[in-house]
C-alpha cells in the first residue's frame, strides 16, 4: 500500500496504523526519516508479515480475511501531522461448485431430494444457481424446490455455500444433464464458476412393449433358429414377459427373450408378447418357407431298351420355386420323358429346385438311370480299295457292354487281332481285316450278363469283290438310305406292274387274233370234209 502523501521538508518519521472498528488506531509500523532505521509494533496478527520502505510503502504478506480494514499512513513534522488513509478489501475465489449426496435414481411423478451443490471458502459469500440441459432452474411449487445456506468458518473467516435441490422428474428427465454455478466478487467485479454436470436415472412405467424377431436373415427357412425379443419403454425395463406361440392357448413366461431353434413350417403364424400382467400386448407375423421335393423314380434304376419309363419332379413350397434338370453335370432343357427308353437315355439325373428370393434353401435329388439290352449284332464286309483285303465289322448293341470274340467257322480257330470302336450310347463295332484265299466263313460272338448272341457272314476269296456296305452309319444316314431304297422298290414294282399291264393287253390281243384265224380254218375244214364224204359216198355207190 503506498503511502499516497507528498513527503514534506523537515519529515521527522513516518508511521502505519489501522483503524479497529470502534475506531481506535492500532500502529503497526515506524520508519526514521534521519536514522534510517524501522520499527515494527508489536501486533501478533502481523508478526513478519509486514514491510516497510524508504518511501514508506507498506506490504503485508499472506492476506488474511482480517486485513479488510481501514489503514492510515502518517508522515510527521516538527509542526504538523499528515495522514492519508487506505481502505483494502480482501476476496476469495471459492473452489469449484460439486453436486454432493446425489440421488441413487428418480422417480418420475415423485418430488424428491436431487443433490447438493457445495462450493467452499469464499470471501466474500457467493451465490449459487441451478441449471438444467444449461437453463436456469427456477423454483416452482412442489416440483422444483430450491434451498440455499452460507456457513462463515470463524476461523478463517471463508463462506461455504449449500444450495439442495429437490425435484419432481418427468420421462423427459432421462439423459438431462443438471448443474450448478456459483456466483462470486472479485477485484475485476462478478465472476462464476461451473460444476461438472450430472445424469440422473429416471425411473419411469413402461406404456409400451415391442416384439421383434432376430434372425441372421429377414427371410426364415425351415432348419433357422428363431429368436423373439420383447421389450418394454420403461426404466428400468421390465424383465419378465408372457410370450404367446400359435398352437399355444396360455403363454409362455420368459425373460425379455424366447428361442425356438430348427423351426419347421408349423411355426408360421402370429406371435406376441405382453407383460406378465396381459397388459400392453404387441404382435407380429412370421412365415417359415419350405421347400419339398419329390422325385419318382429316385435313386438307381435298371430298365430294358425299348421300355416306357414315367418320370416326375414335384415341388411343394410356401412361394413360387425355380426347378432345372441336369444330366451329366449338364443343364436340360427339358424335363426328361421316355416312351421308349434307348441306351443314350442312361445316365446321371438330378432334378433340383430353389426358392425364390430365399438364400440358402435348394433340393435335390437323384436319379441314376441304367439301360439294359442284350446284345444285338450286325455284320458288314467290304473289299478295301487296295483289292488285296477285306474288312469285316461286328456292329454290336447291349448294355453291359458285350464281349466280343471272333472265330472261323468249321476250324474253330480264334482271331485275336481286333480293333474295337469307342463304346458310345450302348454301341460300339469290332472289325478284322482278312485276305482269305478261298471261302470262309466267320462267326462274331457278344455276351454280356444277359445273353449270348451268335452271327455267322460268308466272306468270299480275296479273289471275288464283294459288295461294300458302308461301315459306320448313323442313325440318320440309315434313314435316307432305307428311304432311297424303298423309292427305288417303288419305282421298280411300279416299272413291273406296267410292264405286266402291257403284257396282259397284248396277250389279249393276241388272243383274239388266233381265235379269229381258227374260225376260218375251222369253216374251210369243213369243205373239204365234206368233199371227202361225198367222194368216199359215191365211191361206197360204185
Amino acid at each position: 500500500m503506498p503511502c499516497r502523501l507528498e513527503v514534506p521538508d523537515g519529515l521527522m518519521f513516518g508511521k502505519w496504523k489501522y483503524e479497529m472498528p470502534n475506531g481506535s488506531p492500532v500502529f503497526i509500523a515506524f520508519r526514521s526519516s534521519t536514522k534510517k532505521n524501522v520499527q515494527y509494533d508489536d501486533v501478533p496478527d502481523y508478526k513478519d508479515r509486514l514491510s516497510l520502505s524508504e518511501n514508506y510503502t507498506l506490504s503485508i504478506k499472506n492476506a488474511r480475511i482480517s486485513d479488510e480494514k481501514r489503514f492510515v499512513c502518517m508522515l510527521v513534522t516538527e509542526d504538523d501531522v499528515s495522514e492519508e488513509p487506505t481502505i483494502v478489501k480482501v476476496f476469495k475465489q471459492p473452489s469449484q461448485p460439486e453436486i454432493l449426496h446425489q440421488a441413487d435414481f428418480l422417480e418420475t411423478e415423485k418430488l424428491q431430494m436431487l443433490g447438493e451443490c457445495v462450493a467452499r471458502d469464499s470471501y466474500p459469500e457467493g451465490n449459487v444457481t441451478w441449471y438444467r440441459n444449461g437453463r436456469v432452474l427456477q423454483p416452482v411449487d412442489e416440483v422444483v424446490v430450491i434451498n440455499l445456506q452460507k456457513i462463515v468458518d470463524k476461523s478463517t473467516g471463508l463462506f461455504t455455500m449449500t444450495s439442495s435441490l429437490q425435484y419432481m422428474p418427468t420421462k423427459e428427465d432421462a439423459n438431462a444433464k443438471f448443474s450448478c454455478v456459483v456466483t462470486y466478487y472479485g477485484p475485476s467485479g462478478q465472476k462464476t464458476i461451473q460444476s461438472e454436470p450430472v445424469v440422473f436415472d429416471v425411473h419411469y412405467p413402461t406404456e409400451k412393449v415391442t416384439i421383434q424377431v432376430l434372425t441372421q436373415s429377414s427371410i426364415i427357412k425351415e432348419g433357422d433358429n428363431i429368436t423373439l425379443k420383447c421389450s418394454g419403454n420403461g426404466n428400468p425395463p421390465p424383465q419378465e414377459f408372457l410370450f404367446y406361440i400359435p398352437g399355444e392357448t396360455e403363454g409362455i413366461r420368459s425373460s425379455d427373450m424366447y428361442v425356438m431353434t430348427d423351426v419347421r413350417r408349423n411355426a408360421t403364424g402370429e406371435y406376441k408378447c405382453s407383460l406378465t400382467d396381459k397388459s400392453m400386448i404387441d404382435s407380429t407375423i412370421i412365415t417359415v418357407h419350405y421347400l419339398d421335393l419329390q422325385l419318382t423314380p429316385s435313386g438307381e434304376v435298371t430298365k430294358q431298351i425299348g421300355e416306357a419309363l414315367p418320370v416326375s419332379c414335384t415341388i411343394s413350397s410356401s412361394r413360387n420355386a425355380t426347378v432345372f434338370w441336369i444330366k451329366d453335370n449338364i443343364r436340360m432343357q427339358t424335363s426328361p420323358s421316355f416312351s421308349s427308353l434307348q441306351y443314350q437315355d442312361a445316365g446321371n439325373y438330378i432334378c433340383e429346385t430353389t426358392l425364390q428370393e430365399v438364400e440358402g434353401l435348394k433340393k435335390r435329388k437323384t436319379l441314376k438311370l441304367i439301360v439294359e439290352g442284350k446284345p444285338q449284332i450286325k455284320m458288314t464286309k467290304k473289299t478295301n480299295t487296295n483289292k488285296m483285303s477285306k474288312t469285316i465289322v461286328c456292329h454290336v448293341e447291349g448294355f453291359p457292354k458285350p464281349a466280343v470274340q471272333w472265330t472261323v467257322t468249321g476250324s474253330g480257330s480264334i482271331i485275336n487281332k481286333t480293333e474295337e470302336t469307342k463304346y458310345v450310347n450302348g454301341k460300339f463295332s469290332s472289325k478284322i481285316v482278312i485276305a482269305p484265299e478261298e471261302n470262309v466263313t466267320l462267326t462274331c460272338i457278344a455276351e454280356n450278363q444277359l445273353e449270348r448272341t451268335v452271327t455267322s457272314l460268308n466272306v468270299s476269296a480275296i479273289s471275288i469283290p464283294e459288295y461294300d456296305e458302308p461301315e459306320d452309319r448313323n442313325d440318320d444316314n440309315s434313314e435316307k438310305v432305307n428311304d432311297q431304297a424303298k423309292l427305288i422298290v417303288g419305282i421298280v414294282v411300279g416299272l413291273l406292274l406296267a410292264a405286266l399291264v402291257a403284257g396282259v393287253v397284248y396277250w389279249l390281243y393276241v388272243k383274239k387274233s388266233k381265235t379269229a384265224s381258227k374260225h376260218v380254218d375251222k369253216d374251210l375244214g369243213n369243205i373239204e370234209e365234206n368233199k371227202k364224204l361225198e367222194e368216199n359216198n359215191h365211191k361206197s355207190e360204185t
